[in-house]
């Protein structure tokens, strides 16, 4: 029944957003005379021509992910069938701090986990040119005592804890996430250390963080497996995914952040190929790890990392973490820097330049 129910609401919000290709472009319901006009430009020809050709409405909604061992920024969009597909990947010019999600305010760590962006975090006058916030701190990240303000998809190609795009980069994103608003009234973020694949997985096995990867992988792979938007729930500190009410349950279905978990089930639609996935993906870490694969740092000691397509314009900046950090209030490893790169060549940590003045971070 909640296949079914998701189904007629998926063909809604397709007829909804085709109805809305013929509606003039307004910003979130303001006055587009009060707004900068970078905020209002229509979405480029080119990503027009992609949609034609993919069949994507105009205004279906879109997903975003993350990942910062790549530096890549994928932008996914629904289709006519209801599903989701790649639109286009953007390269991302700076993220800072180290792989691992944020804890603490001023710990210039850019948050991993699962966001749901409204209008509200829309910033068409952010001072680094537009901005996305991400909403962190989310339910997952109060519960687990986590904290920090202003964390960004931006242009300007400066990061403090944020995703920092090109402004030609940024000015597509934020084309996208406006016209996909509004045809429903949110749209995901979902962000990781690196695509969490077998071999990703077994290089970065030491990491303190591989519980929490673990459980982004969950609802990373509902999604590959179905391209379908995860829904995502929080209780017992912990993310869940597509959780729908057990048969037969006389309990209440709420989700409490810090509470237990109340029963639960997924439809088997989801959660059959997802289980296959992580049959599959299980079996050939466990094979990488009988091959001694090589374990990658823990820590660069670097503050960030860069997509390579970006280092001629940026040569020769990288900066030690410790230096933009403030002094005493957090406690890192002393170790050298340990610049290093994927299989693809994507260098991660690597190639920052010295602090620019000081911005209000909005």
């Amino acid at each position: 029944m909640s296949l079914i129910y998701a189904t007629v609401i998926r063909a809604l919000v397709l007829t909804a957003a085709v109805a809305g290709v013929w509606t003039p472009v307004r910003c979130l319901g303001e006055d587009d005379s009060q707004l900068p006009s970078k905020a209002t430009q229509e979405v480029s020809r080119e990503l027009l021509s992609l949609f034609q050709e993919k069949r994507m409405p105009k205004h279906s909604p879109i997903l975003v992910r993350i990942f910062k061992e790549e530096s890549e920024l994928e932008v996914w969009k629904l289709d006519i069938t209801g599903h989701f597909q790649m639109l286009k990947v953007y390269p991302i010019c700076r993220w800072s701090g180290d792989l691992g999600p944020k804890l603490h305010e001023g710990d210039r760590q850019a948050p991993e986990g699962f966001y749901t962006i409204t209008s509200v975090l829309m910033n068409p006058n952010s001072n680094y040119y537009l901005a996305i916030n991400t909403g962190f701190p989310n339910s997952f990240d109060r519960a687990n005592d986590r904290d920090g303000t202003f964390l960004m998809i931006h242009g300007d190609c400066w990061s403090s804890g944020c995703y920092a795009m090109t402004d030609e980069q940024m000015g597509e994103i934020y084309s996208l996430a406006r016209d996909s608003l509004l045809g429903q009234p949110t749209f995901q973020v979902q962000a990781y250390p690196f695509h969490l694949t077998p071999e990703n997985l077994a290089r970065h096995r030491t990491n303190p963080n591989m519980d929490f990867w673990k459980m982004l992988k969950i609802g990373n792979d509902h999604f590959e497996t179905t391209h379908l938007e995860p829904r995502v729930d929080v209780c017992d500190r912990r993310y869940v995914f597509d959780a729908r009410q057990a048969p037969n349950s006389s309990q209440p279905f709420v989700f409490d952040p810090t509470g237990k978990c109340p029963a639960f089930v997924v439809n088997p639609k989801i959660a059959r190929p997802a289980l296959e996935r992580q049959h599959a993906d299980e079996v050939e870490y466990a094979q990488l790890l009988k091959d001694n694969v090589s374990v990658a740092p823990i820590y660069s000691g670097l503050d960030g990392g860069m997509n390579k397509i970006f280092l001629a314009r940026f040569p020769g900046r990288i900066i030690p973490l410790a230096i933009t950090l403030p002094t005493g209030n957090i406690d890192l490893p002393q170790m050298r820097p340990v610049p290093w790169a994927d299989n693809d060549g994507s260098l991660a940590n690597k190639f920052f330049g010295a602090l620019p003045e000081s911005k209000p971070a909005l």
